[in-house]
């Protein structure tokens, strides 16, 4: 699936926040801080890659549905596609 470039952007500007967000955790982790601490923080890598991904399908949509020369997606697929993110 080919994602326009301003779309793509936008992900890899979510990923790369989440990417850090992450390696928050596990220093937060790694030096006992408080379970709460945490808690937000994991939350806000799990918002950062949901945008992402919904960004993706999104974007992408028009791919899926013509499929680059392929067999065009189902309807039955593409909704798999879309619950796999909720």
């Amino acid at each position: 699936m080919k994602v326009d470039d301003e779309a793509a952007g936008a992900v890899l500007n979510r990923l790369r926040r989440a990417q850090g967000q992450l390696a928050g955790v596990i220093a937060m982790l790694e030096s006992g801080r408080d379970c709460t601490d945490v808690v937000t923080q994991l939350a806000a890598v799990s918002r950062a890659l949901d945008k992402a991904g919904f960004k993706i399908v999104a974007s992408g949509m028009r791919q899926c549905l013509a499929a680059d020369g392929d067999a065009p997606l189902t309807e039955e697929q593409l909704e798999k596609m879309f619950l796999t993110l909720a």
